[in-house]
């Protein structure tokens, strides 16, 4: 029998793929996140509620692949990686990061269950979380540039 190996991009731990991975959970969080800010005024709770639980599912799922993947497989990296100077900011901004993590984590467990008696805090929770994402997605764009260097500098030499 001859088999053929593919690369899996889904469960590849290298640090190109493991960025497209948090990209595209990213991507998938705010399409949602946008999703559920055009909803507003919240006139009714069953679409809201629906929706809400899918964003926050996608929220968890994306602030879990920064640090528990990409800054993980940049520690991992050998002292003489390309990867070094992504490593040093992930480093550097990393405090700054967990605290939006923080942030989002809050927002996930105060909308937990039922909403009937904070749907009218959701509008202000909701601005509040896209200031705390807008400032993750900066720091983070910083660490993902870093590592797209590495990579090309590595593919160079």
């Amino acid at each position: 029998m001859n088999a053929v190996l593919t690369a899996d991009p889904v469960h590849s731990k290298t640090l190109p793929d493991l960025v497209t991975k948090l990209l595209a959970a990213r991507q998938n969080s705010l399409v949602l996140f946008h999703k559920l800010v055009a909803l507003k005024p919240f006139p009714r709770i069953d679409p809201v509620q629906h929706l809400l639980r899918r964003f926050r599912q996608a929220l968890v799922d994306y602030l879990a692949l920064g640090p528990f993947e990409v800054y993980e497989a940049l520690e991992e990296q050998p002292v003489d990686s390309p990867y070094r100077p992504a490593r040093e900011l992930a480093r550097q901004l990393y405090a700054r990061i967990a605290r939006t993590t923080q942030a989002a984590l809050d927002f996930h467990d105060r909308f937990d269950g039922d909403l009937s008696g904070s749907l009218a805090e959701l509008d202000e929770e909701l601005s509040r979380l896209g200031e705390q994402l807008a400032a993750r997605i900066a720091l983070e764009d910083r660490i993902v540039a870093a590592i797209r260097n590495g990579g090309s500098s590595r593919a160079a030499a």
